[in-house]
């Protein structure tokens, strides 16, 4: 038996929600009928339900302009096409991201150099001014494990939130906070002076993946989570012995090549967050979504190569 989220009624066969995640009886088991999160997101004016009329219908303009250019395109970019997939679904978007800039910098490097691959993927605190790198950092990563790792953590989170959130606002809160994790490291690297030729810079997006635990601690702290896939936790649990490693790497100035404070940084851009979500949406959570994370020395994975702090 389950409650239904809305009314309380037990439930021998609930419905469960794949927009929102919730449990609801028969009377409520629609979208419109419990106030989904997910009506937020829909922003598909043809999409699946497209009638296949003129597009003069709806007045010409710029949505006509919009149709002819996207007709020109070499591929499907409707509902049933190979970009379905992403639309409306920046979790998957933000991941296809990060492999795809992964094998940019493997192939950068063989062909222009090290030096430049730094140049265009690592945040330094050499070159803060290169404002590029604020962006593409996130995405960039050491090593295999550090980027796997980080899609872990992300694909598992980030639909989750995204739900809650919405699209729009799940991808500026992906990209901001992990421009400014990457930042917070660099600097205090600044603050405590000595930057050299050979300080290492930041790059990774577990600033941004906990900056989606985050709001997840915030919106549903009981949720259950599997580290390692074996060990069951509260996501607050998790979310503060993050907290704890972070702070005591940054206090001891220890931790490798790990970026602790862009840690720190993402983790509590992602609770101011979420409580102001909290306070300001009303935000149906479960916690019977289980979920796997979590990996040696946090969400980022461990320690980088030499001349690169991982995040």
């Amino acid at each position: 038996m389950a409650k239904c989220d809305v009314c309380g009624k037990d439930e021998s066969m609930p419905y469960n929600c794949r927009h929102c995640g919730g449990t609801y009886c028969s009377d409520h088991r629609l979208p419109e009928n419990h106030d989904c999160t997910g009506l937020r997101n829909w922003n598909d004016p043809q999409g699946v339900f497209d009638s296949g009329f003129d597009d003069s219908v709806n007045g010409g303009g710029s949505t006509s302009r919009a149709s002819s250019l996207t007709d020109r395109l070499p591929f499907n970019t409707g509902a049933g096409g190979p970009l379905a997939y992403f639309r409306g679904n920046m979790t998957y978007t933000f991941l296809a991201l990060m492999w795809i800039t992964f094998l940019a910098q493997l192939v950068v490097s063989a062909v222009l150099g090290p030096e430049t691959m730094r140049s265009l993927f690592v945040l330094t605190p050499q070159n803060p001014e290169y404002v590029w790198t604020w962006v593409t950092s996130i995405f960039a990563h050491g090593d295999f494990m550090h980027i796997v790792f980080n899609s872990i953590v992300i694909f598992f989170f980030g639909p989750l939130v995204e739900r809650y959130i919405g699209s729009n606002k799940f991808a500026v809160l992906f990209v901001v906070s992990g421009a400014l994790a990457g930042l917070g490291q660099i600097g205090i690297q600044i603050l405590q002076g000595g930057v050299t030729a050979t300080t290492p810079g930041v790059l990774g997006a577990s600033g941004a993946a906990l900056a989606i635990m985050g709001v997840l601690t915030i919106l549903n702290p009981n949720l259950t989570v599997y580290i390692y896939f074996i060990i069951p936790a509260p996501i607050w649990a998790l979310t503060g012995f993050t907290a704890l490693i972070s702070v005591f790497f940054i206090g001891t100035g220890g931790g490798g090549n790990i970026a602790h404070m862009a840690h720190l940084v993402g983790l509590v851009i992602g609770l101011g967050y979420g409580e102001y979500v909290k306070r300001t949406q009303n935000v149906r959570t479960t916690s019977q979504f289980q979920l796997g994370g979590g990996g040696p020395g946090g969400p980022g994975g461990p320690g980088g190569p030499g001349g690169r702090r991982r995040f």
